[in-house]
């Protein structure tokens, strides 16, 4: 007889459901899976190659020089003297971050940085705004950093050959050119450096970063010469507003230090070395920072910086009453500013190297060259954008966008701190944020209350930005990724 129960044609009763919208949205990539899959491509695989060392000077040449050489000269007229707190309160934001993301560089140690940490903790729709960001916070700030490196190139064919590019060709349209001819080039030039692999990359990285070091000790010597008290009257002459605005831009300088996050499938001993490359290149970035800025104000009255791109270089020339250091510096500017594009192009290269493998972003960007290891057809794409990105918009508009990604990204690896612990308590951690969860939260909020004195045209572009990335994402991510292709594979095979 048959059963009395169900009918025996009634298979779907225990069949597993395929899961539904919201259950794909929030579908997480264990960490173990990340790590596994570290280092692999299509058709090769990334080299370990980065010691702690390459990893700390990739980090340093991913953000010193950013702000000193080029964004100084934007911030300064915001806060006035009070740049120097603006740079504190800055470097202060980038610290709780920066604690956040050496605990899970140590713990996930791979390519994708945040993108990574936010797709093992909060999800695959949190981990592609996270990711999308990222592509704002790199792709716009090597654009926003090689149009400053053309003010010095000027800056130093002035000083040694008379001639000058001209503005048609140095400057984009809105700033009274028509292409910056000098912004291509040093994109040009960190593609080929990068194409060879990152082990070479790496080396000529860690020469510019001694050079950039040289060159600041130098101006601050130089500089203090100059130095007058008087320039410090009148503090705060914009209030607290002046100060939080210039933070928010200067942010735009701190973004370097995660870029030795994105090396985590390329370092010999990642676990122990991330964690340290990431908190000893803040220190000494910050610290490098607020004496530049402390001497530059003192040595120059702060209402004649103009938004300069060049300040330096000018300081230099006033104190001195000579060309010849301005002219020097400019040259040091010249090869600290290009190792500043090299290494931010570098982690923009391998945070869609992640993303390409995880399957939301085309398979080409994961494409492996078998003989240098360097993801070649990624970083060709990568540097033509940035170069024609470069070449075409302002810096102020690139440098402030750069930041809200910045913050934004920063502030949701805050909160991947605090939920990774919650949910792998017993995960072996090389590096532990102290006060968790209450450093973290302060890092958050610091993000989120930068972002807010961010203008409205920034916060407009944000917006337009996220909306492009959500478009991209329900139309090509969430129909290709490789984690919901292997849980439909296995919702079918257990049916």
């Amino acid at each position: 007889m048959l059963d009395q129960g169900a009918p025996p044609h009634d298979r779907t009763a225990t069949a597993p459901a395929s899961p539904g919208l919201a259950a794909r949205l929030m579908r997480r990539k264990p960490v173990e899976r990340l790590v596994a899959e570290g280092g692999q491509g299509e058709g090769g695989s990334l080299r370990r190659s980065l010691g702690l060392w390459q990893l700390t000077m990739i980090s340093i040449g991913a953000t010193l020089g950013t702000g000193i050489f080029v964004v100084l000269g934007q911030a300064v007229p915001k806060a006035g003297p009070a740049v120097t707190l603006a740079f504190v309160i800055a470097g202060l934001t980038a610290l709780f971050s920066a604690l956040s993301y050496a605990e899970l560089a140590g713990t996930i140690p791979v390519s994708g940085s945040s993108y990574s940490y936010a797709y093992a903790t909060m999800g695959e729709l949190i981990a592609w705004i996270c990711g999308w960001c990222l592509l704002l916070e790199y792709g716009v700030s090597v654009a926003a950093v090689a149009v400053g490196w053309g003010e010095y190139l000027n800056e130093l064919l002035d000083g040694t050959i008379g001639v000058t590019i001209p503005t048609a060709l140095s400057a984009p349209p809105g700033d009274g050119g028509i292409f910056n001819l000098p912004a291509l080039i040093v994109v040009i030039l960190a593609m080929v450096f990068l194409l060879g692999g990152a082990r070479e990359s790496a080396r000529a990285n860690t020469i510019m970063v001694c050079v950039k070091i040289g060159a600041l000790i130098l101006f601050c010597a130089i500089g203090f010469a100059g130095f007058k008290s008087g320039n410090y009257a009148h503090f705060m002459p914009l209030g607290m507003a002046g100060v939080s605005g210039a933070a928010g831009t200067l942010f735009f300088s701190y973004i370097g230090f995660d870029a030795a996050s994105t090396a985590g499938e390329e370092a010999k001993n990642a676990q122990r070395d991330l964690p340290r490359a990431i908190m000893l290149s803040l220190v000494i970035v910050t610290s490098l920072y607020v004496l530049v800025a402390a001497v530059a104000v003192g040595a120059k009255p702060w209402r004649t910086f103009n938004g300069s791109e060049a300040a330096l270089t000018e300081i230099m020339k006033n104190v001195t009453g000579q060309s010849f250091w301005g002219t020097l510096l400019a040259a040091c500017a010249v090869i600290a500013i290009a190792s500043v594009v090299l290494t931010v192009v570098y982690g923009q290269t391998r945070i869609l190297f992640a993303m390409s493998r995880d399957g939301l972003v085309p398979k080409i960007f994961s494409k492996v060259h078998p003989r240098t290891g360097a993801p070649r057809a990624n970083t060709v794409i990568v540097s033509l954008f940035c170069g024609v990105l470069a070449a075409a918009i302002p810096l102020g508009q690139l440098a402030d966008a750069t930041s809200i990604g910045t913050l934004f990204a920063f502030a949701l690896v805050n909160v991947a701190v605090v939920v990774l612990r919650r949910t792998r308590p017993h995960m072996h951690r090389t590096f532990r944020v102290p006060l968790s969860p209450v450093l973290p939260v302060l890092g958050f909020a610091f993000c989120v209350w930068m972002m807010g004195s961010l203008s409205a045209v920034t916060w407009i572009v944000f917006g337009v930005w996220m909306a492009v990335g959500l478009v991209f994402y329900f139309v090509y991510g969430y129909r290709r990724s490789r984690l919901a292709a292997a849980e439909d594979l296995a919702v079918t095979a257990e049916k």
